[in-house]
């Protein structure tokens, strides 16, 4: 396998093991990212000069960081001392943290070189990687498709061979909607395994978590995230061992409840309805025990509570306002027009809603879904038909009605890249795990991948 599509664990093995450097992979991604980016826009800010001065402490000093001397890309929602960080949002065009997130010094102190950050919409709004302030990022595996939000630079980078692994965050599904518009292994953690400080994460929503090809490097980057830091307002039990040790573990006879539909009521494409059946095929071929089953996560209300919580993070920035995009403006407006005592109903019916669906894991190890309802949709389609910045977000249900729900419950869930249309588009496929259930979705993701390996699929411009 040449060299940029060797998975992160076994480049880190071949830097300690000194067949090859830290300075040999980042410019052979540098030079990827020069060549390929352009048609892609995957990435918003490239730290070349920075990351090859890095790779040579990296080459002249071995550490004991797990992923010693590789390079990765950050995405611009998380804040990195001396790198540029955007949010992408025309307020922060030249902002230059003097601070790095927990996740960001854990990705250092594990031996990472950082190659630069990757695009998002303004704040990771919605779930299509389009910028004003960065323009949009194309999919790879058809640039007039969008490659899903809001972590679509990372997995389009990632799905393009521009970079071994990449780290992004999932708020509403942001790490699973671009893995499977992309073709790659998403993994959004447990609520509270891995922290959001200096922040807090919107009501315990949003988590970063990895994009990968390969499950062992996903693993081993959830390894390297996770953890306690001082003050977290939620907090997920520490691993009976190590994440990357569950790869290759037998996850043992799984009770799966596959379903088509949705929390929300709309249409699901035959492709996705397809690729859900072929995944539940595969599991009962494997040796799980699988039936058709629903969770009660059908409700009138669900996705307008969830919305009176998701329009507040434009909030969080105090910045001014016609800097912001139209629809970002419209939810700020929306939430500083909705009242404390409106909100905090919002939240509790939401709580409660969470423990009715959460309990449907009694009875089930793993909900097998479509990771989304639709295939990847043309760039600019959430605009189309819509009169205000709320119609474009309630469009984005359209397309992912599966995914909000496991952060609504703090369940973990991974989307696997198991199905491809018959235009060549990839379609993932989700499993939702039980409370803390991160170690049981390793071992099953690792025996798909197995069973029916998917890292040969590449788009033609990799």
């Amino acid at each position: 396998m040449e060299l940029a599509f060797l998975p992160a664990t076994e480049q880190a093995r071949l830097v300690r093991s000194g067949e090859v450097s830290s300075v040999e992979l980042v410019e052979l991604y540098l030079d990827r990212i020069e060549r390929i980016d352009p048609a892609l826009n995957s990435f918003v800010t490239v730290c070349g000069e920075e990351a090859i001065a890095e790779a040579r402490t990296r080459d002249a000093s071995p550490g004991s960081g797990a992923f010693h001397g590789v390079p990765i890309a950050v995405k611009d929602l998380t804040a990195t001392a001396g790198i540029r960080t955007t949010y992408s949002c025309r307020a922060f065009a030249d902002y230059i943290p003097d601070f790095d997130t927990a996740v960001a010094r854990r990705i250092r102190e594990a031996g990472f070189v950082i190659l630069g950050k990757t695009n998002t919409p303004e704040f990771g709004t919605v779930a299509f990687t389009e910028s004003e302030l960065n323009g949009n990022t194309a999919n790879p595996w058809n640039p007039e498709r969008t490659p899903g939000g809001s972590s679509g630079g990372a997995a389009a980078a990632l799905a393009a061979g521009l970079v071994p692994l990449v780290h992004g965050t999932d708020g509403g599904g942001s790490i699973r909607i671009p893995a499977s518009c992309c073709g790659v292994f998403g993994l959004k953690p447990s609520r509270g395994r891995v922290s959001s400080a200096p922040f807090s994460a919107l009501e315990g929503l949003s988590t970063s978590g990895p994009l990968a090809r390969h499950v062992a490097d996903a693993a081993a980057f959830l390894d390297v995230l996770s953890g306690y830091e001082p003050g977290d307002p939620w907090w997920a039990p520490p691993p009976v061992r190590p994440f990357a040790g569950e790869v290759g573990a037998d996850p043992g006879h799984l009770r799966v409840a596959a379903t088509v539909t949705p929390p929300v009521d709309h249409p699901v494409h035959p492709d996705c309805v397809a690729a859900l059946q072929g995944a539940a095929t595969l599991l009962a071929e494997l040796g799980h025990e699988v039936v058709e089953a629903t969770p009660p996560w059908s409700s009138a209300g669900l996705i307008d509570d969830f919305i009176t919580v998701w329009q507040v993070s434009p909030t969080f920035f105090p910045v001014d306002q016609g800097l912001l995009t139209p629809l970002n403006r419209e939810l700020a407006a929306a939430a500083r027009s909705t009242s404390s005592a409106d909100y905090a109903a919002a939240v509790l019916r939401l709580q409660a809603a969470a423990r009715r669906i959460v309990s449907f894991w009694d009875e089930v190890d793993i909900v097998l879904t479509p990771t989304l309802a639709l295939p990847p949709v043309p760039i600019g389609w959430q605009e189309v038909g819509t009169n205000n910045g709320m119609d474009q977000l309630r469009k984005n249900v359209v397309f992912t009605p599966y995914t909000a729900v496991a952060n609504l419950t703090g369940l973990p869930a991974l989307s696997l890249p198991l199905h491809t249309t018959s235009e060549g588009l990839p379609i993932g496929v989700q499993a939702i795990g039980r409370p803390a259930g991160d170690a049981m979705l390793v071992r099953l993701a690792a025996q798909l991948e197995a069973a029916r390996p998917w890292q040969e699929n590449r788009p033609p411009i990799s």
